[in-house]
């Protein structure tokens, strides 16, 4: 990961594969924290109780926590192909379950490494990616009649605005990359020094998610 930022499954999305007689049904989805995963496993584990075998990966926490299952697959046929395939790609905050129905040809070791892995990586391509950059917070301060300015100058910049508050003047709460060194002194100079900029901290946002 990078200190600037990450990638990320950008949809949740259900793919489905045959091979050898054998149902193949991946489920991806965005999973920021540990929880939210087990949650989406449980629920896929829910909806499929006769499965063969409901089989998980994920990478959540920005990174610092990973798990797999095999869930009755010979060991190391399922849970680390799919894995390796997450990591593989550097994705973040992505959980997948693949529900097997067996179809009763069995694949052997290397047919299921193929199969598991197969199904992971069809599925995050059709789910797509979105970047989760690290963006500094700023509070921007001006009167109503430098809005339409404003909104002129962000126009065209990598942007994310987290508040605004319309009252005796205006504030807007506004997310930047961390890596646009030059956005307060561009806007204090595009303002005429007339903009009130406070720095208000760092979180990671997705810019045109």
């Amino acid at each position: 990961m990078s200190i600037n930022g990450y990638i990320r499954v950008k949809n949740d999305i259900e793919n489905e594969i045959i091979i050898e007689k054998s149902r193949f049904i991946t489920y991806v989805k965005k999973t920021p924290t540990e929880d939210e995963a087990k949650e989406f496993i449980d629920g896929i584990r829910k909806k499929h109780p006769f499965a063969t075998h409901n089989c998980y990966a994920y990478v959540t926490d920005a990174g610092k926590t990973a798990r797999f299952s095999d869930d009755g697959e010979p060991q190391g046929t399922a849970g680390i192909p799919m894995l390796e395939v997450i990591k593989n790609r550097d994705l973040k905050d992505t959980a997948v379950v693949v529900t097997r129905y067996f179809g009763g040809i069995k694949l052997g070791a290397g047919g299921l490494v193929r199969a598991y892995s197969s199904s992971t990586s069809q599925a995050l391509d059709k789910a797509g990616i979105e970047e989760n950059l690290l963006a500094d917070l700023f509070l921007i301060k001006f009167g109503y009649d430098k809005y339409s300015l404003f909104l002129k100058f962000i126009e065209n910049r990598k942007t994310q605005t987290v508040s605004a508050d319309f009252s005796e003047e205006i504030v807007i709460k506004i997310a930047i990359p961390s890596t646009d060194t030059s956005f307060v002194e561009k806007l204090t100079d595009y303002f005429l020094g007339k903009v009130e900029i406070v720095k208000d901290g760092q979180t990671f946002v997705v810019f045109g998610g």
